[in-house]
């Protein structure tokens, strides 16, 4: 299992012939964080990859999700009670993590450029990572609110709301289902307003404390005010903007060309695990969510970047991608054993904590899985270039020419 392939021979053909193309739509990336990014890039040594340099933004991401989690794995901290203290200077550290990760994300293709080393492995690995470490950004996020001001269910429509518009980064579902039919990656504008905000937010929170997210401001607590920002920003600015640009792709014959059904192919597997999660959600007998919302959460967000990563493959490729999703067979016959209504045929009905091993278990197997794809496809990608993926070789020399020169900018 180890050894197996995911990428056949039209994936690398498509590789091959690939060549990125971008419409940079933000005014404050242009000019603000490009040239602070093009000054900071001076400082980075020619021998470090520009892969690495992406892998150590992840990494700090995972890490703050690690450190608020040690502290608040149940997101009690901002509902008052004095048992669940998170120490002050761990969200103004998380806050300067989450800035730095940006500004590493914002140079790792100016290094690539520098040093001559662009390749598709570049884009591909940048915005596989972003699909994972949006789900760990997302959940300590949750700390500021906790569930008195945010019970689970909410935070499971958040979390879709998150995974649709992907915090409107270039790695967005959306925004990469756009580019599968038109060809043309349109980075979004929000992108860095939401990073800017995020870091902000938590070096707030670092220097008053937690609970001032759940103090009311003209009687309505930030949660609802978050929310409802959520919600409007992706359906006014996002899902418009891409809405048409898919139809202007049609009528001036500039995209894929593809029938409705196929146009819509990329979201079939989003909606089947937004469907059935939300199962899981309402007929649990013990309301996991409830009981551990963190591992819930990670379980759906770790079938979602494996979903967009292959999705990321097929639109770079230029080849079909998946209409369904591996991963959900494997939770669909996890979640229908645990709904599974026993009482009825005369057995006991299922306990919490058979449940919550359950979901221990399926966490384990779906990262593993998704560990798996992640290594295959880049060790495959790096052995078809002829590169590694975290050092320079000396004299690096482009295979396929042209289609080897693309620009990582932005992530």
């Amino acid at each position: 299992m180890w050894n197996k392939k995911y990428l056949n021979a039209d994936h690398l053909a498509g590789f091959d012939k690939y060549k990125y193309t971008c419409v940079d739509t933000s005014w404050f990336s242009k000019f603000v964080m490009h040239p602070f990014w093009n000054w900071i890039v001076k400082f980075v040594p020619p021998y470090v990859a520009p892969n690495l340099i992406t892998f150590a933004g992840f990494m700090l991401t995972v890490f703050n999700y690690l450190l608020i989690g040690y502290y608040d794995y149940y997101f009690h901290v901002a509902n008052g009670t004095e048992d669940y203290v998170i120490p002050r200077w761990v969200f103004i550290l998380a806050g300067i993590n989450v800035f730095v990760a940006y500004t590493l994300d914002g140079i790792d293709g100016k290094q690539a450029r520098k040093t001559g080393t662009s390749t598709p492995l570049g884009e591909l690995f940048d915005h596989g990572l972003d699909s994972y470490s949006s789900i760990f950004i997302m959940i300590y996020l949750f700390s500021l609110f906790g569930t008195n001001d945010l019970p689970a269910v909410r935070m499971h429509f958040i979390t879709y709301c998150v995974y649709l518009n992907f915090y409107n980064t270039c790695t967005l579902q959306l925004t990469h289902f756009e580019k599968y039919n038109t060809n043309v990656l349109f980075l979004p504008y929000a992108y860095d307003y939401v990073m800017w905000s995020c870091s902000f937010t938590l070096l707030i929170a670092g220097i008053f404390g937690p609970k001032l997210f759940v103090t009311p401001i003209f009687g309505i607590t930030p949660t609802v005010y978050v929310e409802l920002i959520m919600y409007i920003s992706g359906l006014l600015t996002s899902h418009p903007v891409i809405a048409w640009n898919i139809y202007k792709s049609y009528r001036d014959k500039t995209g894929k060309m593809r029938p409705m059904i196929e146009l819509f192919r990329p979201l079939y597997p989003v909606f089947g695990l937004f469907a059935v999660s939300t199962l899981w959600l309402v007929f649990s007998p013990n309301k996991i969510m409830d009981v551990d919302p963190r591992m819930f959460i990670m379980v759906t967000g770790t079938i979602f970047s494996n979903i967009s990563c292959r999705l990321i493959v097929a639109q770079m490729s230029d080849t079909r991608t998946d209409g369904w999703n591996s991963q959900l067979w494997i939770y669909l016959l996890t979640v229908l054993i645990c709904i599974f209504p026993f009482p009825l045929f005369g057995f006991p009905q299922m306990t919490l904590v058979v449940e919550k091993y359950i979901l221990y278990i399926l966490v384990g197997i779906l990262s593993i899985q998704h560990f798996h794809y992640g290594y295959s496809v880049v060790n495959e990608m790096c052995q078809h270039f002829g590169i590694k993926c975290f050092t320079i070789k000396p004299k690096q020399s482009a295979r396929n020419g042209e289609a080897m020169q693309f620009v990582r900018d932005k992530v």
